[in-house]
């Protein structure tokens, strides 16, 4: 009886949405061609962006020592940038660097100048967010690190151990750019990552971006925004813990839940949650686009309008007062907008 009452409803709804379409012509059928089905608002990760003191320092770090070529270096102000980035007076420079395929934007607020990041910041803080830099070989890439007299953040290079199936074998190393955040290098094993990790010739040290690893208080509670909402897709998940886990985050009785998601192109987003300790403290509400501790992955959707409408319907704070368009498109597009992740991590999404 329920099914025979549920297809009697079904064709009712059918026949008025007909009449509905034929009355109101093609306007109304644009209307619900545009809006998001709730899944792949995201169509790829462009880049991934933070804030930067002083842009010529941080150029210099990024392409001397970690080999980033430079691709764009531009200067914004005004209202639409204001609107944008939710912060009034803004002057910023922006300038986008490349690594292998990927991309990273680096902002340096020229005016109002914001706060550094808290010096006691650990990495199972909520605001931790790193970005992982794939390398040929480890222990070449860490000598010259050390050369380059970067600040340590790990306590030296990990092996993630051989129990441990999906993290077996991979190398990695925590440190700092000369503002304090918190970058990764990481060597996969040959049966982990993307086949492009595992050159043939291994003549370049740093390859390009795996990911961007963001700390979250409810890996499940993220999975709803990032895998059901935005339609990226889980590639892999572990639970890592022991005495090389804890000296890789420097944080004693680490235990994460690791869970990485992707969209069809560019790197990935990487979901640290802190099982124990559970000292991790949440983003501080006040902090804005030109503190340096604030991070902004930039993601690519087909119709800026409609995606904005239907995470503002589902309760997520926005930093944008809403959709901005962007007249001169210096910054590589048209329209855009920052809205906060369940734990206040930033994302900006973009329509070219």
């Amino acid at each position: 009886m329920r099914v025979v009452l549920r297809s009697h409803q079904q064709r009712v709804v059918a026949i008025l949405l007909s009449c509905l379409l034929l009355t109101c012509g093609p306007s109304i059928s644009t209307a619900l061609a545009q809006q998001p089905a709730g899944q792949g608002l995201v169509e790829a990760v462009d880049s991934v962006g933070f804030t930067v003191s002083d842009m010529d320092r941080s150029v210099e770090f990024y392409s001397k020592v970690l080999t980033f070529e430079k691709v764009s270096d531009v200067e914004v102000w005004g209202e639409e940038y204001e609107r944008l980035q939710g912060l009034f007076g803004l002057r910023m420079r922006v300038v986008r660097m490349r690594l292998g395929y990927e991309f990273i934007e680096l902002t340096e607020y020229l005016a109002p100048r914001g706060k550094p990041i808290p010096v006691d910041s650990r990495s199972n803080d909520r605001w931790f967010q790193h970005i992982a830099i794939i390398v040929s070989d480890m222990d070449r890439a860490y000598s010259w690190l050390r050369q380059n007299k970067v600040q340590h953040a790990s306590s030296g290079p990990q092996r993630l151990p051989d129990w441990n199936r999906n993290a077996a074998g991979i190398r990695a190393f925590y440190f700092k750019d000369p503002d304090g955040h918190p970058l990764e290098i990481l060597q996969f094993p040959t049966d982990k990552g993307d086949p492009r990790w595992h050159p043939a010739g291994r003549d370049r040290l740093f390859l390009g971006l795996d990911h961007t690893a963001i700390v979250v208080a409810d890996t499940d509670g993220s999975l709803k925004f990032y895998r059901d909402f935005l339609g990226l897709k889980v590639v892999g998940e572990s639970e890592n813990y022991g005495t090389e886990q804890e000296h890789l985050n420097n944080v004693y009785a680490a235990r994460l839940r690791i869970t990485t998601l992707r969209a069809a192109t560019g790197p990935g987003i990487e979901l640290l949650e802190y099982l124990t300790p559970l000292d991790g403290r949440p983003i501080p509400a006040d902090i804005r686009a030109n503190d340096l501790a604030h991070w902004q992955t930039k993601c690519v959707t087909r119709s800026a309008n409609p995606s904005a409408e239907w995470l503002r319907s589902r309760k997520f704070a926005f930093v944008s007062p809403g959709v901005v368009t962007i007249e001169d498109r210096r910054l590589g597009f048209t329209k855009g907008f920052l809205v906060r992740d369940p734990d206040g991590h930033v994302m900006q999404f973009i329509e070219r």
